[in-house]
């Protein structure tokens, strides 16, 4: 039996009460529990070195996501109220370049998705840390246990969130919008605590061997690294079953095969063919309407009698109503963008030629024929989320702004919003409201 193995039955304080034992418990809490020679700080300062990179990134396109929204204007785009101080960044989102939202969600969720082995491998490389014994030694280390906790907790939370919702399994207990929002500010602050303390021992690591040296030795004569305060190295290794060099090479594989069939959801063209992980089908169907829905009209309750003849879109503002026919719209001047359609979960669509009427045309409308305001958007959808949404005054002024009625030369259909709905530059896919009612010029909800 080695010593670790041996340890001293329960103390007792002086009423009696049992206390920890001396020694760690049989188990995990014994550092001879963890045989791998492949654990040491310097693997673990590599998995480390790829989260310093990618996990910020993640971060600042996860508030960029966040300020498309545009959660300062009105409660229909906020679904965080209570943020306060966390929404100091907000910015009036640009419609130019107009597919700057389809670049920062894309990049969001396909890195999220290409870390997840990274992640994996870097908890796995520090897990005897999560038992080490005695589990509380003083008040700092029990703070340092309650950052660790944090940070894994926020990031196990983040990331499982985050592909639960590009899979769309809705099975959160509240808003994903809030949720995520939430989680990745204790994940951040979490992260930045633990950078602040382990960058020092991650260099000291990666300096300390050659990578060169580690990529070039075979799993035969793959040894241990030398034990250290650390507590990631076993003092009692199994024989390598693989390389330092494997490790790091499996680990690749399957960040880049995550990479293969995830990025052309967001990337379209050929490669959307290669999206086999896309919750949204391969073949969305053919013609002018065949491109990706989020939500179909008969999902969403939308019946025969709320886009048929009988509807009209409604223009308020300055004090002014009208009602309009599909016809009367159509008889309008007419215009013609090419904007994609791109949504939170990643996906998004190539360019679709939308024809219809300019959103600052319908302002005039009502009188507001220079510098027209924002315009809070309503649809005929009668329940579920973002079925209005509070769009800006830069937002109406583009004019590549319609309230689209025809697409790539068709009539819309009723899943892609029919009789009419709204398309802005890098505006968010659940922002361009389809079968819109109601146009409400300078107003909130």
């Amino acid at each position: 039996m080695e010593p670790s193995d041996h340890h001293d039955g329960p103390h007792r304080t002086a009423r009696g009460r049992p206390r920890l034992p001396a020694g760690p418990p049989p188990g995990p809490a014994r550092p001879a529990f963890w045989r791998s020679p492949l654990r040491g700080p310097w693997l673990t300062s590599v998995f480390g070195l790829v989260l310093l990179v990618g996990l910020p990134v993640l971060f600042v396109t996860g508030l960029l996501s966040y300020a498309a929204y545009n959660p300062d204007l009105a409660p229909g785009n906020d679904q965080t109220p209570g943020k306060g101080w966390l929404g100091f960044y907000l910015f009036s989102w640009p419609t130019s370049p107009y597919w700057l939202y389809r670049l920062t969600q894309g990049i969001h969720v396909t890195l999220g998705v290409v870390l997840i082995p990274v992640l994996l491998a870097k908890l796995w490389s520090v897990i005897p840390k999560l038992f080490s014994w005695p589990p509380l030694r003083s008040p700092s280390h029990a703070l340092e246990r309650l950052s660790l906790l944090l940070l894994v907790g926020g990031a196990l939370f983040e990331f499982v969130t985050g592909v639960l919702n590009i899979q769309l399994h809705y099975i959160f207990p509240g808003s994903f919008y809030t949720l995520h929002f939430y989680g990745a500010w204790v994940f951040i602050a979490a992260f930045v605590v633990h950078v602040a303390f382990r960058v020092p021992v991650m260099a000291r690591a990666l300096r300390g061997r050659r990578p060169r040296t580690e990529l070039r030795t075979p799993a035969a004569r793959t040894q241990s690294e030398p034990p250290d305060d650390t507590g990631l190295v076993t003092p009692h290794p199994a024989p390598a079953t693989t390389s330092r060099r494997g490790a790091l090479g499996l680990v690749g594989a399957g960040s880049l095969g995550l990479l293969v069939v995830t990025a052309g959801q967001s990337i379209g063209g050929p490669l959307r063919g290669t999206a086999l992980l896309a919750p949204r089908g391969q073949d969305p169907g053919q013609g002018p309407n065949g491109f990706q829905i989020n939500k179909t009209a008969a999902s969403v309750g939308i019946r025969a009698r709320d886009i048929g003849p009988d509807w009209r879109l409604v223009l308020r503002g300055d004090g002014r109503e009208r009602s309009c026919t599909r016809a009367q719209l159509l008889a309008l001047p007419q215009h013609t963008a090419a904007l994609p359609i791109a949504c939170v979960e990643g996906w998004s669509t190539d360019d679709q030629h939308w024809s219809g009427v300019r959103l600052a045309d319908l302002a005039a409308l009502v009188g507001l024929r220079h510098s027209p305001p924002g315009v809070f958007v309503e649809s005929v959808q009668r329940t579920g989320a973002f079925r209005s949404t509070q769009l800006r005054d830069n937002q109406v002024r583009d004019a590549r702004s319609l309230l689209a009625l025809r697409v790539n030369g068709a009539d819309l259909s009723p899943d892609h919003g029919y009789p009419a709905r709204v398309i802005v530059p890098a505006n968010p896919g659940v922002h361009n409201t389809k079968w819109v009612t109601r146009l409400t010029f300078g107003g909130t909800a």
